[in-house]
């Protein structure tokens, strides 16, 4: 599982880039006792896997990191 550290998060231009096979993903919406709200992306990896209903990736946003990837997501794609 992971939470994006905002104040190590840079971009980092690579010279070759793959797109990806589509998997499967759910989320999940939760708070924490201390009130603080949290969205959790799971992706699941391909069918061909050997447990292909484990979660492969987790990712966590909390209010800040939801801020800052709706606005690099606005500035990257012009929306």
């Amino acid at each position: 599982m992971a939470r994006i550290n905002l104040d190590t998060i840079k971009k980092l231009d690579k010279d070759r880039n793959t797109i990806h096979t589509p998997v499967t993903a759910t989320y999940t919406v939760f708070d924490t006792t201390d009130g603080e709200h949290y969205v959790q992306i799971d992706t699941y990896g391909k069918n061909d896997r050997a447990i292909p209903e484990k979660i492969s990736q987790s990712i966590q946003f909390d209010k800040d990191s939801a801020k800052f990837l709706v606005d690099l997501l606005n500035k990257e794609f012009d929306l």
